[in-house]
């Protein structure tokens, strides 16, 4: 007999947490040429001051304190200003803490790859594996290419174990892969200068912090109520402003049409808000983006989120499968998919995204539910080439599944719909769900699919139901009383191998055997009580002994 499948723990549910920050971004219409000028004069000083205090940070490593945190503000104070060097410290100290974590997550994977290959090498040629762990290598002679793999990967991770413990990160300002673009050229469909021109630019730094209680927030980069963008010049660049106090006024004006209320709230009261200007170089444009700091959103508690029912959400590589589910757990109407194309660009695939979660926002609201229930999905240990092997295209499925955008994304729009977001473990979601739901819900005019199926195992899992259609019925009512029966008939009793016949069938049965005839009109009506006493005579020579 084959041992029973162990399987792991799953977690409670439970409702996440909502956005602790807000961004708003408008386009800066109308610049004359020489505002364009000054903005490019200005984020090509900054970005060269910030490339030196990166190179300074790096340099320092483990060593860094607030002492020399201070000796590099005062450094880039002469050739700014005091706020423009703030601003420029803290980012540096944030993208080089970022380094830090991609480092241990580098390791951490590297990790993983190397357990997996010893696993897979200690095994026998063709070996199958399992659910939760891969088999042997198919040949010899792909064992003999993993195990070089292995030693490949060795190396690389007590490099990578030695430059951590050293404090030694790399980092590229302006990104590695658009400078790994400027080897290929023609696959990046640019020119060399407009590679230039786009990797200069993205090495600019025009950004600001926000402070509370100066006036409308931020002294650097300043936009007043009716949308005046004044900044702040740099020390050597002074001579090109056209305001007072070294400020420099440009002629566009924006207006934020998003959270433009909530912005004009904060500016008034004079509450921090930080902002950044940018240029894209594909459309030839300037934007500034708003951001500011809010408490984190009181979500909804998980008892009030369940109270009207959810909606479940299963999610894949290019759509979303909703179901509703009512309070007690039950499938309400029909699946909605909502479909995404991830192809393309980075911004053509986060307008795919949130054009799908509005549209699934949308239909929630319209349905009347307090919550979404989704899974908390991490495939960090799924996507290694060394778990899967030949399976690229799974891995590519699973790598194309846009969880750490849809977590941002969904969190951040339900807030504002006033729509809490319950995450479920995703263990087992997709294999229960087609098991117990996905035939029984089937028809000629539904038709299910594995994901469907697996959008109500997720809503029932944060409803806090079993996924099973149906539970067990208490002890008491699953047989006789408070089990079942332990007496048996005897070998003696006549007909105990047949089946009991039908209660009308016995009762004639015993009329016959004791010479009663049927009457139409000359014989009284039995009463219900003789009938039933009839009928249990008739029952007496089956009836179960002691």
């Amino acid at each position: 007999m084959s041992e029973k499948k162990q399987l792991r723990t799953i977690d409670a549910p439970f409702v996440a947490l909502g956005p602790s920050g807000v961004a708003i971004r408008d386009r800066l219409r109308h610049l004359t040429p020489g505002d364009d000028k000054v903005l490019r004069l200005i984020s090509e000083h900054l970005g060269r001051l910030a490339s030196l205090d990166l190179k300074a940070r790096c340099a320092d490593g483990l060593d860094h304190s607030s002492q020399t945190w201070a000796a590099r503000k005062q450094g880039l104070t002469a050739e700014s200003s005091s706020r423009w060097a703030g601003s420029i410290t803290k980012a540096t100290h944030d993208q080089w803490a970022l380094s830090r974590r991609c480092q241990l997550a580098h390791i951490q994977g590297l990790e993983a790859g190397v357990r997996t290959l010893m696993h897979r090498l200690s095994l026998p040629l063709g070996e199958k594996g399992t659910r939760r762990a891969p088999g042997g290598y198919r040949s010899k002679g792909e064992w003999f290419h993993k195990s070089r793999r292995l030693a490949i990967l060795e190396h690389r991770l007590d490099v990578a174990r030695a430059e951590r413990k050293a404090g030694v990160v790399h980092v590229v300002r302006g990104g590695r892969r658009l400078l790994g673009n400027r080897h290929n050229l023609g696959t990046a469909q640019l020119t060399e200068a407009g590679w230039r021109e786009r990797w200069e630019a993205s090495r600019w730094f025009l950004a600001a912090d926000g402070e509370s209680g100066k006036r409308f927030g931020n002294e650097t980069i300043r936009v007043a109520p009716d949308g005046e963008v004044s900044i702040k010049l740099p020390t050597p660049l002074a001579h090109l402003a056209n305001a007072r106090h070294g400020r420099y006024v440009l002629t566009s004006k924006v207006a934020f049409q998003h959270r433009g209320e909530e912005w004009h709230d904060r500016i008034e009261a004079n509450r921090a808000v930080a902002y950044r200007i940018h240029c894209d170089t594909a459309r030839g444009r300037w934007y500034l983006t708003a951001s500011w700091t809010r408490p984190v959103v009181r979500t909804l508690p998980l008892e009030a989120a369940r109270a009207a029912g959810l909606i479940g959400v299963d999610t894949n590589a290019d759509h979303f499968a909703a179901y509703r589910l009512d309070a007690h757990g039950n499938p309400v109407g029909d699946p909605q998919r909502f479909f995404y194309d991830l192809s393309g660009t980075a911004d053509h695939r986060d307008a795919q995204v949130r054009h799908a979660i509005s549209q699934l926002l949308h239909w929630a609201t319209r349905c009347g539910v307090s919550a979404i229930g989704i899974e908390n999905l991490d495939f960090t240990a799924e996507k290694t080439r060394e778990k899967h092997g030949r399976k690229k295209r799974f891995r590519q499925l699973v790598s194309g599944i846009p969880t750490g955008k849809l977590k941002t994304r969904l969190v951040s729009m339900a807030a504002d719909q006033d729509l809490a977001i319950v995450a479920v473990d995703p263990a087992y979601t997709s294999m229960w769900g087609d098991q117990h739901w996905r035939k029984p819900l089937t028809s000629n005019k539904r038709k299910m699919s594995r994901h469907d199926a697996a959008g109500i195992a997720i809503g029932r899992r944060a409803l806090g139901h079993p996924i099973r259609r149906r539970a067990a019925p208490p002890r008491i009512h699953r047989s006789d009383g408070y089990g079942h029966r332990t007496v048996q008939a005897g070998p003696d009793a006549r007909g105990r191998e047949e089946t009991r016949p039908l209660v009308t069938e016995r009762a004639h049965d015993a009329r016959r055997r004791t010479g009663t005839q049927r009457t139409r009109e000359t014989r009284t009506p039995k009463t219900v009580r003789d009938v039933r006493s009839e009928q249990k005579r008739a029952q007496d020579p089956l009836l179960l002994t002691e």
